[in-house]
């Protein structure tokens, strides 16, 4: 019988040992790294929601595939109520990331957050953690691939009149438009750039009417951000307008008339944030994409004959955003 008592211990003294070496900081359990993300558009918009799932693609890759990394995600999650209760479900099923892609989610996070401390959560863009030690924070310096757009559309613009259709007057948006407008002022102070904040990030109809409009007035070069510009680049399309890109490469829908886009790459951002989970560390820290940390590239459109001269131009501004030597001056 004692006999029969020490073997019983024995064998309860192994797995508590074997349950505690198997377990990671942070609740990560041994095995693969799990990450969720809901995003308000589909995944091949070539804009916001792209960006992020094309990154977590190649993240994905380098860390061994899908044996140790595991990708759900939420699509077309407009209704911020519907994307809340995915952010809670996904959080409620272990997953050692949870990334909410939208700004309009920060409310619903701030109260999530809290009832799932061992849960890694993150979302953008911004810089607010809301002061919680389980929540990451990540945003873009949209303004630098803007500034360089900017400064190459002025380059190439005849008519000295330019035209940007936005979707609301916040965030990456924002600063994108207004780090354009000061790369083209930059260029060439005495081209007239209309701005029209369609007041939605999805509405192609209107965003279709935007640039019909910026067309009429006389634009020969277009830009526009969020998933709605797919209608306004085909409106550039019939009308042989040039169109600059951003958060996404746009090439692909009229490789005639896009020139170049800005790229987020958040993998960067997304393996430091993994390597703190695993070392520990849930959350508390924002971080920012920009074109010195690779976070944001500009990609030419190899297909349009962009003049030896303003890619020049263009790899110089990047440059000089880059060393500090370019400084640009937002309103």
């Amino acid at each position: 019988m004692k006999k029969f008592v020490w073997f019983l211990t024995l064998i309860l003294v192994f797995t508590l040992v074997s349950s505690a070496c198997g377990a990671l900081p942070g609740g990560q359990s041994s095995g693969k790294f799990r990450v969720a993300v809901v995003m308000p558009s589909a995944i091949n918009d070539l804009a916001f929601s792209q960006s992020m799932y094309d990154a977590l693609v190649r993240v994905q890759g380098d860390m061994g595939g899908t044996d140790k990394f595991e990708l759900v995600y939420s699509e077309n999650m407009f209704v911020v109520d519907d994307a809340a209760a995915a952010i809670r479900d996904y959080a409620t099923q272990g997953f050692d990331l949870v990334i909410a892609h939208g700004s309009q989610y920060g409310s619903s996070l701030q109260e999530i957050a809290p009832d799932f401390p061992e849960t890694s959560f993150a979302w953008g863009t911004t810089v607010d953690t809301f002061g919680l030690p389980n929540v990451f924070a990540y945003e873009a310096a949209s303004q630098e691939g803007g500034y360089v757009n900017g400064v190459l559309a002025a380059t190439l613009s005849t008519s000295n009149v330019i035209g940007v259709v936005g979707p609301i007057e916040t965030g990456d948006a924002k600063l994108y438009v207004d780090g354009f407008k000061a790369g083209v002022t930059a260029t060439n102070p005495d081209i007239q750039v209309n701005v029209n904040y369609i007041g939605s990030f999805s509405d192609v109809a209107l965003a279709s009417e935007a640039a019909t409009t910026h067309i009429s007035a006389g634009a020969d070069v277009l830009t526009g951000t969020a998933q709605m510009v797919v209608g306004a680049i085909g409106k550039a399309e019939e009308n042989d307008v040039l169109w600059f890109g951003t958060q996404s490469n746009q090439t692909s829908l009229a490789p005639s008339i896009v020139v170049a886009s800005q790229v987020y790459h958040w993998e960067g951002i997304l393996k430091e944030m993994i390597a703190l989970i695993q070392g520990g560390t849930l959350g508390g820290k924002s971080f920012k994409a920009g074109l010195a940390n690779g976070g944001e590239v500009i990609e030419f459109n190899p297909d349009y004959a962009l003049p030896d001269e303003a890619k020049t131009l263009a790899e110089t501004t990047i440059a000089g955003i880059k060393d500090g030597s370019i400084t640009i001056t937002l309103p």
